[in-house]
């Protein structure tokens, strides 16, 4: 990949994106991660407005350490880039008291998980309603379109997606041409939904580099039953959500009325 004419491109398509929206900037919630990272330094280096927002709920330290140096560099580096920190962590709890839930719940843990990003995702659009923002999406092609690693309507609910149709491994290339900190760089991926230290590869089941073999096999026509041992094991990890996940990945189902029993 030739990492400089694909950032410049990027760049390019965000700003005209947002001019010809009548837009004024971008709002991107920074998590300490390197997607989060790369979008939101793809997004100032525009030149329009970029707010970054922290969004803690029970966060690890390591993450919001991570996440407030990547803001403390960017605004060294950009005089368009602005932040704010909006502790969600009470608003989860109170919301938790609210709703029926048990400890036998088969799902409770997971469907926390996604309120965590759904917060997140109203949060953000609040104050992309107070500015005339566009919330860019910091989602990759692995997540977005082969495993479907995200939550419908929580960091699945952007206005644009900048970097969906670059591997991970691309996105860090990135990272490392537009200077994101060496921490985030090194840190091991993770959603941090679940208040735990579990990566995106525990939860998972296979690391990025991985998940974009197979999805590379899986392009080629390839199927499990091609290979053995771990490559075997991990197109069909890849299969599987792949499967499971096209719900999110597909435009919602419209039941269309014939037009002769409307008569």
């Amino acid at each position: 990949m030739n990492t400089e004419k694909v950032t410049d491109h990027i760049v390019n398509w965000l700003k005209e994106y947002a001019i010809n929206a009548k837009m004024d900037g971008f709002v991107v919630g920074v998590s300490g991660g390197i997607d989060s990272a790369v979008t939101s330094t793809l997004c100032a280096m525009t030149g329009l407005r970029t707010l970054c927002v922290e969004m803690p709920i029970h966060q690890a330290a390591s993450q919001v350490t991570r996440a407030q140096e990547h803001i403390l560099q960017l605004k060294s580096r950009f005089a368009n880039v602005t932040d704010v920190r909006v502790d969600l962590t009470p608003v989860f709890e109170e919301l938790k008291k609210q709703v029926p839930q048990t400890k036998e719940d088969a799902f409770l843990d997971l469907s926390l998980a996604n309120t965590r990003a759904r917060l997140r995702m109203t949060t953000l659009y609040y104050f992309a309603g107070l500015h005339r923002y566009l919330v860019a999406g910091t989602g990759n092609k692995v997540e977005d379109f082969g495993v479907g690693f995200y939550t419908k309507y929580g960091d699945g609910g952007v206005d644009l997606s900048p970097i969906a149709d670059l591997l991970k491994s691309e996105v860090y290339s990135i990272g490392r041409h537009v200077n994101v900190p060496d921490s985030i760089l090194k840190a091991a991926p993770t959603d941090g939904l679940f208040g735990d230290s579990r990566t995106d590869e525990d939860q998972i089941g296979a690391s990025y580099d991985e998940l974009e073999w197979a999805m590379k096999m899986i392009e080629e026509n390839k199927s499990p039953e091609d290979f053995e041992g771990r490559k075997k094991e991990v197109l069909k990890i890849y299969a599987r959500l792949n499967k499971a996940n096209q719900h999110k990945m597909k435009p919602i189902p419209v039941c269309e009325i014939p037009p002769h029993i409307k008569l």
